[in-house]
């Protein structure tokens, strides 16, 4: 998939979508308290600060409500709690359906193994370098599926948050820190971002130099989730069709080519060094 990489295709692809129902359910939820407050669409609108149009979408199931929204709506129509417990029905229904198995395994890893070469991975992406990356796309994205796709990847973000916190090692490409993906403000804003994650104590970012080209990354981006209870998946690109997997001597090899990817990197201190040599010559 275009402009995607290894952490967001090739996760959960079954047909159909399950939370589509739920959807439905919680935007009848909110028409309900709407006509019982006796308020039109465009007053609830206006009080919301919305538009008709996204209040009739939400109405009848064809948008996901954001987290904010719900709290708003309970609050402007007296709903006592019912619209605003809906929330953490609506959590899962906000990732599209490729990625709710991804969202979901990411918030209950006990460590995250992450190498990426195209572009810097989703987990560290600020909102205008995800927005930028997923312009480019080709086919293009419509704007409400690409609006999706950018609260989607924002809201996995949340894995620095869990407590107890997960380990994270990212290694980045030299050159994903010099493509100016949106522009060189775009591209300032991300490394200042990346500084600011490298400061976390359960998190390990390490450079890749380009000058260093002989190691097994070559074929593509590779992650790696280990579980509390011993177990693991993985995914690269460039191995077992892409497909993700959690066959013990498959993921015995994404381990291998994972842990000399990351002995053969600048190590977190001197990477945080080359992060911001290269901010300054922005």
């Amino acid at each position: 998939m275009s402009g995607e990489g290894v952490d967001e295709a090739g996760w959960g692809t079954e047909p159909g979508d399950e939370m589509a129902p739920m959807i439905e359910v919680v935007g009848s939820l909110i028409r309900f308290h709407r006509e019982a407050a006796g308020m039109r669409v465009a007053d609830f609108g206006e009080a919301m600060g919305y538009g008709e149009d996204l209040i009739r979408k939400v109405e009848r199931g064809a948008r996901i409500p954001r987290a904010e929204f719900l709290g708003r709506a309970d609050e402007v129509l007296g709903a006592d709690g019912a619209i605003a417990s809906m929330r953490r029905h609506v959590e899962q229904a906000r990732y599209p359906k490729k990625l709710r198995q991804l969202a979901q395994m990411e918030e209950r890893a006990a460590e995250l193994l992450l190498y990426n070469n195209h572009h810097i991975h989703g987990l560290l992406q600020t909102q205008e370098y995800a927005e930028a990356v997923f312009g480019v796309r080709r086919p293009a994205h419509s704007q409400e599926a690409l609006e999706q796709a950018v609260e989607a990847r924002m809201a996995r973000q949340s894995v620095f948050e869990r407590e107890p916190a997960p380990e994270l090692s990212f290694v980045q490409e030299q050159v994903t820190l010099e493509r100016p993906v949106g522009g060189t403000i775009v591209l300032r804003r991300q490394l200042e971002r990346l500084l600011e994650v490298a400061k976390l104590p359960h998190v390990a970012l390490q450079v890749m130099p380009t000058a260093w080209w002989d190691h097994p990354g070559l074929n593509g981006p590779i992650e790696l989730l280990k579980f509390e209870d011993g177990t693991a998946v993985g995914r690269s690109d460039g191995a077992f069709n892409g497909r993700p997997t959690s066959d013990p001597r498959q993921l015995r090899v994404l381990e291998l080519r994972y842990g000399i990817i990351r002995a053969q990197a600048l190590p977190p201190g001197e990477s945080v060094a080359f992060i911001e040599r290269a901010l300054g010559e922005l």
